[in-house]
């Protein structure tokens, strides 16, 4: 029986969602039924990669070295060429593109080279926060195009796939809800690296400690939860701030820091891939984000037993139920941020609650292995569909 070949494409595998899924997706898709190719470009300067998930994996992706989230016409129509030369060598059944750039060129690429079905996560939103109100007008218009040439557009929550209907990009039957999958089984036993990332910092049992755990760069909120984290240190002076992620903005956000006073308070760690450690001994995980798909700290903290503070947007409401899972409090609002946090170390009994039901909210409908159920389902359905019309 011939192999189903599918070929994904992604603007780079930087720290995140959307480069597990595809790693993960080339790793585990059944091998007896599908082939599977990644297509990736290059990752900012300070972004970070997964290269150590994928060499894991044995997952081997084909480089294109000006596939980049930055817009450069010169590199762009290069990586476009690329992008359409292999998928005329590799003639897949299925082309599946993820992240905004990937997903433009590639899908123009495979329209152009005669893929059969062309399938775009959308891993964010790209009409929300990203830009100004033009540019955002200009990328719904754009998506709304490569609508037309889509068999299928993936949301990565509920809350995702309401968003796209409401912006009407484009036949509404054409998108589906798959929500992200992640490896979650070393989160469920976290408990038992308990200490391990304290005894680093030098820190005692009795230090609360409060995280955030993502890039540096505007999206995720980091000021608004730095403004909190004054705020709660004037309450709770024992309180650390862990700060787990890198990128652009590193340099202004340690700055802020020392303007409001608190570099005593916060330790930036970086980029940690011993995460399951640092999850472990956070006492709060927060989430400050202006946007968001469906956040992989808020998965993984959950998967741990973490008490949760997370701003309302996107794919949150998917994840936390204000009061049962965790806290949820509006986007940009350090005052409500903070309230939180403190309702939280006030109560630290409610904090197990929220992680216990939480655990049982993730784990085991964001694993994996129903991630990987989901897709092999819609492509084979996708193929299923295109056989019937033939005839």
């Amino acid at each position: 029986m011939k192999k189903i070949k599918v070929l994904m494409i992604i603007t780079r595998h930087n720290i995140g969602g959307a480069a597990s899924q595809t790693i993960l997706l080339s790793a585990y898709l059944n091998k007896n039924r599908f082939k599977s190719i990644i297509v990736k470009g290059s990752e900012g300067k300070d972004e970070g990669n997964m290269d150590d998930l994928a060499n894991s994996k044995n997952v081997k992706p084909i480089y294109i070295k000006e596939l980049s989230r930055e817009i450069s016409p010169r590199k762009d129509l290069v990586a476009f060429w690329k992008l359409y030369r292999i998928i005329r060598r590799e003639k897949p059944d299925i082309v599946h593109t993820h992240l905004a750039k990937a997903g433009t060129l590639g899908r123009v690429a495979a329209k152009l080279a005669g893929a059969p079905i062309i399938v775009h996560t959308f891993h964010g939103n790209l009409f929300q926060e990203h830009f100004n109100s033009s540019q955002s007008k200009f990328f719904l218009n754009l998506e709304k195009l490569l609508m037309r040439i889509s068999n299928k557009i993936i949301a990565i929550s509920n809350s995702q796939k309401q968003e796209l209907l409401n912006y009407k990009v484009g036949d509404p039957r054409k998108i589906a809800c798959i929500p992200l999958g992640l490896e979650l089984e070393p989160f469920l036993t976290s408990e038992h690296n308990r200490g391990v990332f304290r005894k680093e910092l030098a820190l005692e049992e009795k230090v609360p400690l409060i995280g955030v755990i993502a890039r540096l760069v505007p999206i995720k909120g980091h000021d608004y939860f730095f403004e909190a984290a004054k705020l709660i240190s004037q309450e709770f002076p024992s309180v650390r701030f862990i700060v787990v992620g890198d990128g652009e903005l590193r340099k202004t956000l340690t700055d802020l820091v020392t303007d409001l006073g608190i570099e005593d308070k916060v330790i930036f760690c970086g980029f940690r891939k011993d995460l399951v450690n640092i999850y472990a001994d956070l006492d709060i995980v927060v989430l400050s984000s202006l946007n968001e798909g469906l956040p992989v700290s808020i998965i993984e903290a959950l998967a741990a037993r973490k008490a949760v503070v997370a701003t309302d947007v996107g794919g949150v409401k998917d994840l936390v139920e204000h009061g049962v899972t965790g806290l949820i409090v509006p986007k940009q609002d350090p005052q409500k941020l903070a309230q939180g946090m403190t309702y939280l170390l006030r109560n630290p009994q409610e904090g197990l609650k929220f992680g216990e039901n939480g655990r049982k909210k993730v784990y085991p409908s964001l694993n994996y292995t129903r991630l990987v159920s989901d897709i092999e389902n819609l492509y084979e359905g996708l193929l299923r569909k295109r056989d019937s019309n033939r005839f």
